[in-house]
C-alpha cells in the first residue's frame, strides 16, 4: 500500500495488489475542508438556528492493471469489476418498465413486490456484456451458477431475457477439462467466479471454481422452462453443444457403482465439503448428528436432473429429433422408479435428505424433498404424503418451513442449513404443494412468507431467518449474518404469485394455461398487465372465491390463447 495522500482537496488511498492490478479510492468533499489530516478531513462551521449545512462526500473506486498487456486484459471478463457498484445507478425505472406490470389490493404485497423487483435491479451485474443476478449483497456479489439459474427461474413471468443471458454466460465459462483445484470437469457448469485479488493471484481456486452438484441440471431446466415461456427454440440450437456436455457430465457424475444418482465427492483441497445448495460444511446430516459421508446423492438435485431431462426431450421433439427425445425421457423415466423406490422413508412419510456412502439414506427430515416435489419426480401419494409431513409444527414454524426439523439431534435454530427458513427454499416448496394438489399447503406457506417480510425493513426479505417458533417471540428472528438484498429471497415472492396464480405457459402453442388460480385469505385481487408468452402478452385480474378464484381476461396482444381450468 502506498501512503495515503492528500492532492486537490480530495483524499487518495492506493494499494498493488498481488495480482498486479493498482486499486485506488479517491474520496472528495464539497466544499473543501478546512483542514486535512492523515486519513480525515475537518469542517468547521458556524450554523444559526434553523440553519443548515451540507458536506457532500463522493467515493470514486478505479482499477488498473499494472500487466504490459493491460489493455488486452482490462477487456476480458475476469478483469471485469464486480458490478454491483455500477447496478445501483442503473435506470431502475427504465428495466421496471420491462417487466410483466404486478397491482392488487394488498399494499403489503405490492410493497415485497416493489421492493423485490427493485433489489433485483440493484443486484443484475454483467460480465462480457451478458446481465445475469449476483447471488447477494455483502457476501455472494459474484457469478454463483446455482443462484443465477434459479433467481432468473424464478423471474421468468416478470422478466425472462436475462434468463437466456445467464444461460449464454454460464454456458461460457461450462468446464472444459479436468482440474481437480477448480473442481472444473467437462460438461460442468460453474458454481462460483470471482474477480478479486486472491482469485487473479490464483491463492484460491474461485476464478473459474465448478464445486457444484446442480448448478448443471438446473442449467439444462432453466433452458426448457425459458423456452416454454418465450417459444424461443432458436437458443436451445444456439446452446446445443453445451447441452450435449451437460448431459455427459450428468451421466458420469459420481455414479461409480451404477446406480444412475448425480453424486458429489470434493476432490480440491479448497473444495466445499457439500455441493449443493445447502453447502455449509454441516449441513448434511444423520439422525445421530453425525456427518453424512460421500459420495452424496442429494434428494433434490434428482429431481432437478429428472425436470432437465424432461425439459431437454421436449426441446429435442420440438426440433425434430424424436429418437434424443425418447432417449432422455426414457432416462428420466427410470430415474422416477429408482427415486421412489431408493429414497422414500416411509417410517418418516418423506423423502431421505439424501443417499450418502454405499446408498444408505440419510433419514432425517428436512425442506429438501419439497425441491424434488417442485420438479414432478416423486409418485403422487408419496407427495402429498410428503406435504403433509412438511407442513407439521416441527417443520413449518409459522414463518415457513424449516431447512430441518426442530425434532432432529442436530436442529440449530440459527444454524445456517440446520433449522432456519430460506425464502426461496419456501417458494419452491410452495411450488411442489401445488404440483400435488396441496394448494392449502402453498398458500400458507405464502401467507407466512409474506407476513414475515412485514417485520423486515423496507420488506425486503433477507436470505435466511432464524428457525424459532412464531409463538414463542411474534417476530421474525433476524438470522445474524444473512444477505440482504439476496436475489433468490427477493425472486420468492415473484415466484409464489407466479404459481399460486397456476400459470403454465406454451408458447410455442400460443397458450396460456392458468391451472387452478389461488388467492391467499389476505388479497382479494391481483392484477397483472403486460405478462408475456411469446411475441404475445395478456393483462390479467384474478378476484378470490370461497373456491378458487376468477380470472377476467382484460386483454390480449398478438396470437394468444388463454384458457382457464380447474
Amino acid at each position: 500500500c502506498e501512503r495515503p495522500a492528500w492532492r486537490d482537496g480530495s483524499l487518495h488511498f492506493v494499494y498493488h495488489g498481488a495480482d498486479h492490478v493498482r486499486r485506488t479510492a479517491t474520496i472528495g468533499f464539497l466544499p473543501a475542508p478546512d483542514a486535512m489530516h492523515r486519513t480525515a478531513a475537518e469542517f468547521r462551521f458556524d450554523v444559526a438556528p434553523g440553519e443548515k449545512r451540507t458536506i457532500a462526500i463522493t467515493i470514486e473506486l478505479r482499477e488498473l492493471s499494472e500487466e504490459p498487456e493491460a489493455e488486452q486484459m482490462s477487456q476480458h471478463p475476469a478483469f471485469a469489476l464486480e458490478a454491483f457498484a455500477g447496478t445501483v445507478q442503473a435506470d431502475t425505472e427504465k428495466w421496471l418498465e420491462q417487466h410483466t406490470k404486478f397491482d392488487s389490493d394488498s399494499l403489503l404485497l405490492n410493497s415485497i413486490v416493489d421492493r423485490s423487483l427493485r433489489d433485483l435491479a440493484v443486484l443484475r451485474s454483467d460480465l462480457g456484456n451478458r446481465e445475469y443476478f449476483a447471488a447477494g449483497v455483502p457476501w455472494y456479489v459474484a457469478l454463483f451458477g446455482r443462484d443465477s439459474l434459479i433467481v432468473a427461474l424464478e423471474m421468468l413471468a416478470f422478466q425472462p431475457e436475462i434468463a437466456a443471458q445467464t444461460l449464454r454466460l454460464l454456458a461460457g465459462y461450462q468446464g472444459r477439462r479436468t482440474d481437480r483445484w477448480r473442481e472444473e470437469q467437462p460438461g460442468k457448469i460453474l458454481h462460483e467466479l470471482r474477480v478479486g485479488e486472491l482469485a487473479r493471484a490464483g491463492n484460491v481456486p474461485h476464478a473459474r471454481f465448478y464445486c457444484t452438484v446442480d448448478a448443471t441440471p438446473l442449467f439444462l431446466l432453466l433452458l426448457g422452462r425459458y423456452a416454454a415461456w418465450t417459444g424461443d427454440v432458436g437458443l436451445f440450437r444456439e446452446l446445443r453443444e453445451p447441452v450435449e456436455k451437460a448431459l455427459g457430465w450428468i451421466a458420469k457424475a459420481g455414479d461409480g457403482h451404477g446406480e444412475g444418482y448425480v453424486k458429489y465427492r470434493t476432490i480440491s483441497e479448497s473444495g466445499l465439503v457439500n455441493q449443493g445448495w445447502k453447502d455449509s460444511a454441516d449441513a448434511i446430516v444423520r439422525t445421530d448428528g453425525s456427518i453424512a459421508r460421500p459420495p452424496i446423492a442429494l434428494v433434490e438435485v434428482q429431481g432437478y436432473v429428472f425436470a432437465a431431462k424432461h425439459a431437454i426431450a421436449d426441446l429435442y421433439e420440438r426440433i425434430g429429433e424424436r429418437n434424443s427425445a425418447r432417449q432422455v425421457r426414457g432416462e428420466a423415466e427410470k430415474l422416477r422408479t429408482r427415486f421412489n423406490r431408493d429414497f422414500w422413508c416411509e417410517d418418516l412419510d418423506t423423502f431421505a435428505l439424501a443417499l450418502e456412502a454405499r446408498g444408505r439414506p440419510v433419514a432425517v427430515v428436512s425442506s429438501n424433498p419439497g425441491h424434488a416435489l417442485w420438479t414432478g419426480i416423486a409418485d403422487r401419494g408419496k407427495g402429498r404424503r410428503t406435504v403433509r409431513r412438511l407442513m407439521q409444527d416441527d417443520m413449518f414454524n409459522g414463518w415457513g418451513v424449516r431447512t430441518l426439523s426442530s425434532a432432529e439431534r442436530r436442529y440449530n435454530p440459527v444454524g445456517y442449513h440446520l433449522g432456519t427458513v430460506w425464502p426461496h427454499d419456501n417458494a419452491l416448496l410452495a411450488a411442489g404443494c401445488r404440483r400435488y394438489g396441496e394448494d392449502g399447503a402453498a398458500l400458507r406457506i405464502f401467507t407466512a412468507i409474506v407476513e414475515a417480510a412485514m417485520h423486515f425493513r423496507h420488506h425486503r426479505l433477507p436470505e435466511a431467518m432464524a428457525g424459532f417458533q412464531r409463538n414463542d417471540f411474534q417476530v421474525p428472528v433476524h438470522y445474524p449474518v444473512a444477505c440482504h438484498p439476496q436475489a433468490w429471497a427477493a425472486g420468492a415472492v415473484p415466484f409464489l404469485v407466479t404459481t399460486c396464480l397456476g400459470l403454465e405457459p406454451d408458447a410455442f402453442a400460443n397458450r396460456l394455461r392458468i391451472v387452478r388460480p389461488r388467492l391467499p385469505d389476505f388479497v382479494s385481487r391481483i392484477e397483472l398487465r403486460g405478462l408475456r408468452v411469446g411475441e404475445a402478452s395478456a393483462d390479467l385480474e384474478f378476484m378470490r372465491t370461497a373456491d378458487g378464484a376468477e380470472v377476467n381476461i382484460q386483454k390480449t396482444s398478438g396470437q394468444l390463447s388463454v384458457e382457464v381450468g380447474g
